[in-house]
């Protein structure tokens, strides 16, 4: 009785001290989160947890999530769990100022009602008009709002820079002024009236823009983010304001060509019949900051070539331009948010950039060429627009030629005697320094024809207003980078994360292998039905007059070989595709044992060990 009754009341009592330790590690280890997925996928990296710690002000996110009108869709269902929980980790590490509030707007609802306003994405669930939401909105103590309207599940690998993006937004709201010096009529120019580049519009709606002159001896106080387009010529004391711009921490993106098309320059006077520099380059920063623009080549890749009218010897046609290129998604880095979400871009007789490597800065290729990429001569370009003699002299390359690049780390001044004294006067070398204290974050790029509109864009006039529709993402290109160098280094080092949906690799692997031989099998049949039929229209041939609807002896014996193999090959084929099922089945299996039978079977033989050696204890 009185083992009974302890057995019953050890039992109540452990009943009671698991509800207890329940109910104080609910309370106490909320924050606390372990992460055993095989990419981190809920672990903040340190770049977003440092723009979390150093949050001045509280930040409000409201993340409209219709997680009952998705429970019929399983994948935005799973994919608004996982970025909820990604949510809340980031309202766990950002001290109290970040506050979170998840709504599931119901129908008609004033919580509809202001998702609408802030612009989240009304998505179609089902034919009697319901409308889910999957997006997020924030505000700050000022009032300022941003917003994601829809989480694209194909955009996963995106997922933190995004929200960490949106933070940092709402925590630095000031408008970010870009210096931009350009060589080019990015704002219009003079001659003939011309009109601003499209480019130059969307630059103006995204940020302040500060127009620097060839003449200036100083890069702006107020400047966060410098843009280069096609600096030619630049004063020695022009390129040493640069070089300290970028060593105190300034980001740049720069636009270099070997050779552009939309430089209308003239001859210099003093020489009316030299041709006009058209070429622009940084050599001398360059160098220091770890790259080069390969001298006089131009980027020529064939299986990217864009196709153009060509009035030749035998009229017009229409043929590949090595020189002019429509890059797609295998030519962008997968890896960087600058490209990652780009589709096609389109260049113009682009340049070639390469590593230095004694600079010690990290080189990362944003866009190259295809793998059987070339180097053309400029002056045959140039002087040769003849599409036909350039296809004829051409000859493919073995790798792939980088025609954009991301540089940091850190770097030396390329004026390492200070600042330069101009012309009578001594400008001194207050606040020089020889070395970049922190990493550099840079952009390159070997093109600048790609800025103009003839290259992205097509613009219309619809009463009286300039109406753009792109045709490749040149401007999101251009964009995107001001937007990712505008950020701080810690936004700037965010990279792609893991996949959430994980594929079963090895089964892929195996119907992958088991594929590879079918499909050479199957070309092999085709190959010999192709072999067996021209055997036969020789037989064909050789039949005597007079015999056209009679088959001889040997064509008979030739079809009746054929019928054999291919129903041999056949039989081969069937016995492939089974032993692909018998190895997925196996693997399913082997899974499914692990999974429902292993697990079970272990703790039980764990639990009779433990019996066993307590009752050997007390006997």
């Amino acid at each position: 009785m009185t083992r009974k009754w302890l057995s019953g009341g050890g039992l109540m009592l452990a009943a009671a001290l698991f509800v207890a330790v329940n109910i104080v590690t609910g309370e106490t280890l909320s924050s606390w989160r372990l992460d055993v997925t095989e990419s981190r996928l809920f672990t903040l990296s340190t770049g977003t947890r440092n723009i979390l710690n150093s949050l001045e002000e509280p930040i409000t996110l409201r993340f409209y999530f219709s997680s009952k009108l998705f429970s019929g869709i399983p994948a935005l269902q799973n994919y608004g769990h996982r970025i909820r929980d990604l949510l809340e980790e980031y309202a766990a590490v950002s001290n109290g100022q970040l506050v979170l509030n998840v709504i599931d707007p119901e129908p008609f609802s004033e919580a509809e009602d202001q998702a609408v306003a802030y612009g989240i994405t009304q998505l179609p669930i089902s034919t009697t008009g319901d409308r889910g939401y999957l997006g997020l909105a924030g505000t700050n103590s000022t009032d300022d709002e941003h917003a994601i309207a829809f989480f694209q599940p194909e955009k996963e690998q995106s997922l933190e820079y995004e929200i960490t993006k949106l933070v940092y937004a709402l925590a630095h709201p000031k408008k970010r002024v870009i210096g931009v010096l350009s060589s080019l009529p990015l704002f219009g120019g003079a001659v003939q009236q011309e009109s601003q580049w499209t480019l130059a519009t969307m630059l103006r709606e995204a940020f302040e823009i500060r127009e620097i002159g060839p003449e200036a001896l100083d890069i702006g106080a107020d400047v966060d983010t410098l843009l280069l387009i096609h600096p030619k010529r630049l004063s020695e004391q022009l390129r040493y304001a640069i070089d300290q711009f970028v060593l105190k921490g300034g980001k740049a993106m720069v636009f270099v060509d070997p050779f552009a098309e939309e430089d209308r320059s003239a001859p210099p006077p003093e020489n009316p019949g030299a041709l006009p520099q058209i070429d622009s380059n940084l050599p001398d920063l360059f160098e220091k900051w770890g790259l080069k623009l390969v001298a006089g080549k131009v980027a020529g890749d064939l299986e990217s070539a864009l196709r153009v009218s060509y009035n030749g010897p035998a009229g017009p046609q229409q043929i590949e331009y090595l020189p002019w290129l429509r890059l797609g998604r295998g030519h962008f880095n997968r890896e960087d948010f600058v490209t990652n979400e780009l589709k096609t871009i389109h260049v113009g007789t682009a340049g070639v950039l390469e590593k230095v490597a004694a600079a010690g800065t990290r080189f990362t290729p944003l866009i190259s060429t295809g793998q059987r990429g070339a180097l053309l001569e400029r002056e045959m370009v140039m002087f040769n627009r003849d599409p036909a003699a350039l296809l004829q002299s051409f000859s493919p390359g073995d790798k792939a030629l980088t025609l954009a690049a991301r540089i940091s780390g850190k770097v030396k001044t390329a004026f390492p005697k200070g600042r330069p004294k101009k012309l009578g006067t001594d400008a001194g070398d207050a606040g020089f320094i020889a070395e970049s204290k922190s990493s550099v974050n840079l952009i390159v790029v070997a093109d600048t024809d790609l800025l103009s509109d003839r290259f992205w864009v097509q613009v219309q006039n619809f009463l009286g207003l300039r109406v753009p529709s792109p045709f490749a993402d040149n401007a999101n290109f251009v964009i995107n980078a001001l937007d990712n160098l505008g950020g701080n280094d810690d936004l700037i080092s965010l990279r792609s994360r893991g996949e959430y949906a994980r594929p079963f690799t090895r089964v892929e692997t195996i119907q992958r292998e088991a594929e590879a031989r079918f499909r050479d099998r199957e070309r092999a049949l085709q190959a010999k039905l192709e072999e067996t039929e021209r055997k036969i229209q020789e037989l064909q041939s050789k039949k005597e007059e007079g015999s056209a609807l009679l088959l001889s002896p040997e064509q008979k014996q030739a079809i009746e070989s054929f019928r054999g193999e291919k129903i041999a090959t056949r039989k081969e084929l069937r016995a492939v595709q089974h032993d692909l099922r018998k190895n997925i089945e196996r693997l399913g299996d082997q899974l499914r044992f692990i999974n429902i039978g292993l697990v079970p079977i272990l703790i039980g033989l764990f639990g009779m060990g433990l019996g066993i050696v307590r009752a050997r204890r007390h006997p």
